[in-house]
């Protein structure tokens, strides 16, 4: 299993989680735990994904930024090892 974190941040507008979602859905990567809050108009989401069945993660995770300019929002993915070593205390 190839776990990323991918987080979601920018201003609320309809469709943000179906256009991800979507995305992710069709590249075979399964969401192992997400979660979403809107907070004063600006959304935010974290995301556990399995990315196992992906071989280029690289251009997953420069499509999900690309993605995330077309639809006005931030997005970052990184793999789950990363993300527990910049975090740890």
């Amino acid at each position: 299993m190839k776990k990323f974190i991918i987080t979601v941040v920018g201003r609320d507008t309809v469709g943000i989680i179906a256009k991800v979602c979507t995305y992710l859905a069709g590249i075979q990567v399964n969401i192992l735990d997400i979660s979403q809050t809107i907070v004063d108009g600006y959304f935010n989401m974290m995301m556990i994904v399995d990315a196992g069945k992906v071989e280029d993660t690289a251009k997953m995770s420069g499509e999900l930024d690309a993605l995330g300019k077309e639809i006005g929002v931030r997005i970052h993915c990184q793999h789950e090892d990363i993300f527990n070593m910049m975090h740890r205390v």
